[in-house]
């Protein structure tokens, strides 16, 4: 059985580790080239989408206290196969967005030395840091929720520095709006921003190392939401009122520091952006490596992923696979293109769990001591509404390579189902 290690607070800071990753250090000049100053309210819009989404999170989680998250709401909601699809989408995406942001860290650990960018070293560099991350999360719940409080105050200090200083040398006129964008661009823009506010959902896999779920998960995903809604928005209007090449910038808050607070200024931002991805590695980590235990738990992959280790209590086997795996497809990926397929794949699995609210009051009408929200009916509603208006704005080889992924990971199920039922007839 998993130690129940995470406490309220240290909850909040994994939601916040799992949610302000390397997104925020790039998407501010990517959402200004799509849809300049109404990046701003794309922002609005697509926190208040996922707040929404959050609500009903929010209270389908705190209905459970096993390790699972999405995957097992979708299991008590609606059966194993719609379950399994739910954790694979969700394993899919730990993998995508690992790939990406190691990648991510090794490009901005060039800017320090050249050693980085050789093909041999930027090898070395994966596997060194996903094999010392794999070893932290395997000593214990303990170990890895201590890092990743350490890793969210580095990556969070830069980040209000640049908000506070940058706020003193904003230009009014930057804020000018040259041009209206079409309500298309503008919900492609809301899909990408997705990505930087996603992650939440990842961090409810790991219910069954908190303290007293029930309350503690509706408590750190409502507190997040807000701050990190807060942060971004903040960040956004910084970096348009202060870099006027923003819609150019690979690097828009080092360049935009640059401006106002010097080399210091942009060398602490590159340090904070170094802090953020390898925080939020940690913490997909720390996530990606219970979704094997939990499918296991659940009978639907093989016995040996269940195994606890006797002594730190942590998912050996489970780690193992996901470490492997990580390794193998961090070789080669893009960001932008893993961040919008990361989006597509949350998305769906955010009207997931919106149905499933409505399915689990119907269901168990009965059930006390969860956090019921207020017209969750109609939240839960609007939550899939929001979600099939995100998808629509996706692109047709985006949902290709998502439709490929979903029947890889039928096979599988089917595959695993097989070889259960062969079993039962040979024994």
């Amino acid at each position: 059985m998993l130690n129940r290690s995470i406490g309220k607070w240290a909850l909040v800071l994994l939601f916040i580790n799992g949610v302000i990753g390397a997104g925020i250090f790039g998407l501010p000049s990517r959402v200004f080239k799509m849809v300049g100053v109404y990046s701003i309210a794309a922002l609005f819009v697509c926190a208040l989408a996922v707040f929404v989404i959050i609500l009903c999170f929010a209270e389908v989680s705190s209905r459970f206290d096993k390790t699972g998250g999405p995957y097992l709401y979708a299991l008590s909601s609606f059966g194993k196969l719609p379950a399994f699809l739910t954790g694979w989408l969700l394993l899919l995406t730990r993998f995508i967005t690992y790939a990406a942001l190691i990648n991510l860290l090794v490009t901005y650990l060039s800017v320090f030395s050249n050693w980085f960018s050789q093909p041999s070293s930027r090898i070395i560099t994966i596997l060194g840091i996903t094999l010392l991350l794999a070893f932290i999360n395997h000593i214990g719940i303990k170990n890895s929720t201590r890092v990743n409080n350490f890793l969210t105050v580095a990556k969070l200090l830069p980040l209000l520095l640049f908000i506070i200083v940058g706020f003193l040398h904003i230009e009014p006129a930057n804020f000018e709006i040259k041009q209206i964008p079409g309500f298309s661009s503008f919900s492609s823009t809301v899909l990408l921003l997705v990505f930087a506010f996603g992650g939440f959902e990842s961090v409810l896999v790991n219910s069954g190392e908190v303290k007293n779920p029930g309350k503690n998960l509706p408590f750190a995903l409502l507190l997040s939401a807000l701050f990190i809604a807060v942060i971004y928005m903040l960040i956004q209007v910084v970096s348009i009122g202060t870099l006027t090449s923003l819609a150019t910038s690979d690097k828009p808050l080092a360049e935009a520091a640059g401006l106002f607070m010097g080399k210091t200024g942009a060398t602490l931002i590159a340090l904070g952006a170094l802090f953020s991805v390898t925080g939020t590695l940690n913490a997909i980590m720390l996530v990606g490596s219970r979704l094997p235990f939990a499918f296991s738990e659940e009978k639907q992959f093989p016995k040996v992923f269940s195994f606890v280790h006797p002594k730190f209590k942590t998912p050996t086997w489970s780690l193992i696979l996901f470490t492997v795996v990580t390794i193998i497809i961090s070789i080669s990926n893009s960001f932008i293109y893993a961040a919008t397929i990361s989006a597509i794949t949350r998305v769906m699995i955010y009207a997931i769990v919106c149905i499933a609210l409505l399915r689990l009051r119907k269901r168990n009408p009965e059930q006390t001591g969860f956090f019921k929200i207020r017209y969750g009916k109609f939240f839960a509603v609007a939550g899939v509404l929001l979600a099939c208006w995100l998808l629509t704005s996706s692109k047709l080889n985006e949902l290709r390579d998502v439709s490929i992924a979903v029947a890889v990971g039928l096979i599988i199920y089917l595959l695993v189902e097989w070889q259960k039922k062969r079993n039962k007839e040979l024994s």
